[in-house]
């Protein structure tokens, strides 16, 4: 697919030079800074020295004083607490950081995850009825919750009270709870509004430990898992977001978690400096696999327990899961690409939906943005099982995935998500409609120039401008993510330097050079330009990132293609 090249810094010279000379770096960085809204020396030091003492106030969140209250009342009483959370990473760390918070200050403490297949998203009137029977006196929803009135109701009817702790975007009402605490309530004025799961989790035990004058360095302990939870969720990596993510990264590459290290011996990545890179597309993965597949409490425990031997074990299992959901993966997305290309019409089509029965739930949201990607429209993949759908939606740059999804709220038995992310469940009879009226949302708030992908691109430079200091400048900028992506750059008139290759699957790897200046290159999943390399090595323009890589005990500088011409 053609991409849009856009060159960005298109600010003040002067500002940009004054801030660079401020801060002792060249004007290049100055610029990217500016773009990302450091302006300051002041705002340039809470940015690349972000620190846990610059978190707001919790009880700035809304409900914040009823939530902490009747935790702290429950922990004092010894009252049975039970953690309900999602299946995915941000839900099984956001339950996986409570527990052993909640456990370390003594409070009888259990967790429970729905399964997937058989419950679906969110509470469950199955769980309710165990809890019941089990004694529990206090559920706290994490990463679910916000949507759920008749299951609230459920539980207060049979005596549980419930708080609920959430980031997704609420209906019309809010759920008759204890205390409701998400930024995203319209009468929330928290200063940050896009906290994943896993952050409102932190600022929920942040709150009740100042409450009750606990030592609050107990929260560091725990940092990995804020920091997987949030960046896994692809939330924007800035803000409160962008310190978890920062301080708990230092934590994680050093972490002496049992279950954290057995998972980063199975997926080779123990010894090695991770990067939210690795978080993404190798933690977890591995984390949601058993949540996708089966049980996720499995990875409850694995983050959980202190025994090496049941780690060692656990994580095996991930490992294992992973793969047999990657199975699973690239089977759907061959038969979902083939429903999609019969459908597609590149001047008329404005969504796709898709739907199929057998498809596994556990898989349809990785295949939605894999297909998403692919056609660049937003796209709904529906599972159907007797008469039911289950849906996973994913969206495009400037569409409201979730306001379009409401505005077809008749058709559905419930839905819930956000801008860019959403799940729905539907009657398998409303399908038609639903692909009939989403088409028609999309064909009204998708103009054309929004269908075609863009590629924002921070400076133009020369590979002579490009060396260790500058890549280690680059690697201030980190953690990369949503608002914070990793700065893109441009380069004219390069040579092909020697013989391009195709590696791996279709992966494109060559050497550029520009005056006494080379670097390899690797362009993933680019091997459809390998000819034109090849009849062309002395006329390219290239769009790429800079990375620091590492083959043999060597590390050395590397540009990873974005696009070329």
């Amino acid at each position: 697919m053609q991409l849009r090249w856009i060159v960005g810094n298109d600010y003040a010279v002067e500002e940009i030079k004054s801030l660079g000379e401020i801060l002792h770096i060249p004007p290049i960085m100055a610029g990217i800074l500016f773009s990302r809204g450091v302006r300051d020396y002041e705002a340039a030091h809470r940015f690349f020295r972000p620190s846990l003492d610059q978190l707001y106030d919790p009880f700035l969140m809304r409900d914040m004083d009823k939530a902490v209250e009747r935790l702290r009342r429950a922990v004092l009483s010894d009252e049975h607490i039970l953690i309900y959370g999602d299946y995915d990473v941000d839900g099984i760390t956001s339950v996986s950081f409570l527990y052993m918070i909640l456990k370390e200050i003594g409070a009888t403490v259990s967790y429970y995850i729905p399964d997937r297949q058989v419950e679906g998203y969110g509470l469950s009137e199955k769980g309710i009825k165990e809890f019941v029977e089990k004694g529990v006196n206090l559920i706290i929803t994490v990463d679910c919750g916000v949507t759920g009135h008749e299951e609230i109701e459920l539980a207060k009817s049979v005596g549980i009270d419930i708080i609920v702790s959430d980031h997704h975007e609420p209906g019309p009402t809010l759920p008759n709870a204890v205390a409701v605490i998400d930024p995203k309530r319209a009468d929330c004025s928290y200063p940050f509004k896009e906290l994943a799961g896993v952050g409102v989790s932190y600022k929920l035990a942040q709150g009740l430990l100042l409450r009750m004058d606990i030592d609050s360095s107990i929260l560091e302990h725990y940092l990995e898992f804020v920091a997987i939870g949030t960046a896994a969720d692809i939330v924007p990596l800035v803000d409160e977001n962008r310190i978890f993510v920062r301080v708990g990264m230092q934590k994680l590459n050093s972490t002496e978690n049992v279950g954290l290290r057995a998972l980063l011996t199975v997926a080779s990545l123990l010894g090695r400096e991770i990067s939210t890179g690795h978080i993404v597309f190798i933690v977890a993965p591995r984390i949601n696999a058993v949540g996708r597949l089966g049980d996720a409490e499995r990875a409850v425990k694995l983050l959980t327990t202190d025994d090496e031997q049941e780690a060692r074990a656990i994580a095996n299992v991930l490992e294992t899961e992973n793969r047999h959901r990657k199975d699973i993966d690239e089977g759907t997305f061959r038969e979902a690409l083939s429903f999609a290309e019969a459908l597609f019409d590149a001047q008329q089509t404005r969504s796709l939906t898709l739907a199929k029965e057998g498809w596994h739930p556990g898989v349809i949201g990785i295949v939605a943005s894999r297909v998403a990607e692919k056609f660049y429209r937003p796209t709904v993949l529906i599972s159907v099982e007797e008469g039911v759908g289950k849906g996973s939606a994913r969206s495009i740059d400037g569409f409201d995935l979730f306001q379009a999804i409401k505005s077809c709220e008749d058709l559905l038995v419930a839905y819930g998500g956000h801008k860019y992310a959403a799940g729905l469940t539907i009657e398998a009879k409303n399908i038609p409609e639903f692909r009939q009226r989403f088409e028609q949302i999309a064909r009204e708030r998708l103009v054309p120039d929004m269908l075609v992908p863009k590629l924002t691109i921070d400076a133009e430079i020369d590979l002579d401008q490009i060396d260790e200091r500058f890549l280690k400048l680059l690697k201030m900028f980190a953690p990369f993510g949503p608002k914070n992506t990793r700065p893109v750059f441009f380069s004219k008139q390069l040579s092909v330097v020697g013989t391009p290759t195709i590696v791996g699957s279709n992966h494109l790897k060559f050497r550029v050079g520009q005056g006494r200046q080379s670097f390899d290159v690797i362009g993933f999943n680019m091997g459809e330009h390998l000819q034109r390399l090849i009849a062309r090595p002395d006329s390219l323009d290239l769009v790429y990132v800079i990375e620091e890589n590492e083959y043999m005990g060597r590390r050395y500088i590397q540009l990873r293609a974005k696009d070329l011409r």
